[in-house]
């Protein structure tokens, strides 16, 4: 027995349509972009992760950069399967000799469906695992922010990723009323992608989409500590010449209202589905944020304002699924809601 378990790892993987995080031991071991970069002649992989983050958009004609997830589930089952092996490799590079046989835990959207779940059960198996379980993305970020999932009272928890937002009100172990809609990190970048094109007539890339999010995305045209205006350079659509334009928070939260607005009716239906002894607990504790998105400028305060429940931004949202999913791996005995 000894020797078996020195020859089983066990992994958590919070498999996200951004960003893939790989606990081990209680430690973030990877934590990278979930891209890759691979040769279309010989349907190599070139780089992982970071590396492929880089290559976004510079490729040639022999390389392309995939991102194996769109909303949340496997999009390109190959690339997938590359991408958890080599992530994996990434953990211990200098074991070349034998490949040791993994437990995973891994987290999926609680919107998905039974294809989309072996989708990623299969890609996990390919890529080494022995006993793959999995646990839905809200249950994960539950645990991960630190609440009593398995008790009687309510706690509802809203998780906005890159592909999707999961909303869910959890009691007893179990998801009591769940929406799990596409509309999250990827759709606020198109957003803003589109927005440009109209309103400044400026071609822009996925990647400064996402670095104009980053550095001047709000939720709220009123900001108490509002940032600098970001300067943004690209082609003018109608000459092609370059063109410099400096961008503010204001206009983002403009541009990003009707994607909100859509997560914002998506919470008001699940609280709509909520048991009313759940629904009164909820009020009393507040909402949870996590995932990427609740990392968006004046986020919780904008919800808090309009649905009248105090919302908190859990203390890593971006981290919050990947821990959860490694209390899991420890607890695959006693945590009835895994699923096999």
């Amino acid at each position: 027995m000894g020797l078996f378990s020195f020859l089983t790892q066990e992994i958590a993987i919070d498999l996200g349509t951004a960003n893939t995080i790989i606990i081990h031991n209680d430690k973030i071991v990877v934590d990278e972009p979930s891209i890759v970069c691979i040769d279309l002649k010989t349907d190599k992989l070139i780089a992982i992760g970071e590396k492929a983050r880089q290559m976004q958009g510079k490729t040639h004609a022999n390389l392309k950069t995939i991102r194996p997830l769109r909303d949340g589930v496997i999009a390109d089952f190959n690339a997938a399967e590359q991408m958890i092996r080599g992530m994996i490799k990434m953990m211990n590079p200098k074991s070349r000799f034998f490949t040791p046989s993994l437990r995973m835990v891994v987290c999926i959207p609680s919107g998905s469906t039974e294809v989309e779940i072996r989708a990623v059960r299969d890609s996990a198996e390919h890529a080494g695992g022995r006993d793959v379980y999995m646990i839905y993305e809200p249950m994960a970020a539950a645990i991960g922010i630190g609440l009593d999932v398995e008790a009687p009272e309510g706690n509802m928890v809203v998780d906005i990723g890159g592909g999707t937002t999961e909303i869910a009100v959890i009691s007893l172990g179990g998801l009591v009323t769940n929406k799990s809609i596409r509309i999250a990190g990827d759709d606020l970048t198109a957003d803003i992608m589109e927005y440009m094109r109209h309103q400044h007539n400026i071609k822009i890339g996925e990647r400064t989409a996402e670095e104009i999010k980053i550095n001047v995305g709000s939720a709220l045209s009123q900001l108490d500590n509002p940032p600098a205006d970001y300067l943004i350079q690209g082609p003018n659509q109608m000459t092609a010449l370059p063109i410099e334009v400096p961008v503010s928070y204001q206009e983002i939260s403009h541009c990003l209202e009707k994607s909100i607005s859509k997560i914002e009716t998506a919470i008001l239906s699940a609280l709509e589905q909520t048991p009313p002894e759940l629904y009164s607990d909820i009020v009393n504790r507040g909402i949870w944020l996590a995932g990427g998105g609740a990392l968006l400028r004046g986020l919780a305060k904008r919800f808090t304002e309009k649905i009248n429940i105090q919302f908190h931004v859990a203390e890593d949202p971006l981290r919050a699924v990947a821990r959860g999913t490694g209390i899991a791996l420890k607890n695959v005995n006693k945590f009835t809601f895994l699923i096999r």
